[in-house]
């Protein structure tokens, strides 16, 4: 005899991918997984593309494994894809020391972390309005404004 079928956590609509064990800290991984919170899938590939910062290739690789598992497993559309949960938690710490002088030595943490990315398919019209990024429109109208 098998174990009985778990029920699915997600909704009908959506579809996740998880990435464990990543070689950076959570609270980097954190910065470039809040970049894409809350966009369309197709402009947070774009975002991450063009990141500067090393792990964009990983969340980038995840966020596509999203995609295709929507695709493929869950028959969702793919244009209609946003970005529903960027979520980062810890993982292990690797423990290291550094030498220091006199003999005595200095501890080196190196922190590990774990992504999930869920994707939800979701009409234009009622998805999150975020096609900029937060606070630029709001800045060049209010230096607009205080001129005139």
């Amino acid at each position: 005899m098998s174990k009985p079928k778990t029920l699915r956590s997600l909704a009908d609509n959506q579809a996740e991918a998880i990435t464990r064990n990543i070689r950076v800290s959570p609270r980097k991984l954190n910065l470039v997984a809040g970049s894409i919170r809350d966009l369309p899938a197709a402009r947070a590939i774009a975002d991450l593309t063009f990141s500067k910062r090393r792990i964009a290739k990983a969340v980038k690789k995840t966020l596509e494994s999203a995609i295709a598992n929507a695709e493929n497993n869950h028959q969702l559309d793919v244009d209609k894809l946003y970005v529903k949960l960027a979520e980062v938690g810890r993982g292990i710490v690797m423990r290291r020391f550094h030498a220091r002088g006199r003999g005595r030595s200095a501890m080196v943490e190196k922190w590990f972390s774990h992504l999930k990315i869920v994707v939800e398919e979701r009409e234009p019209a009622e998805a999150a309005k975020r096609d900029i990024r937060p606070g630029l429109g709001k800045k060049s109208e209010g230096k607009a404004g205080e001129a005139a």
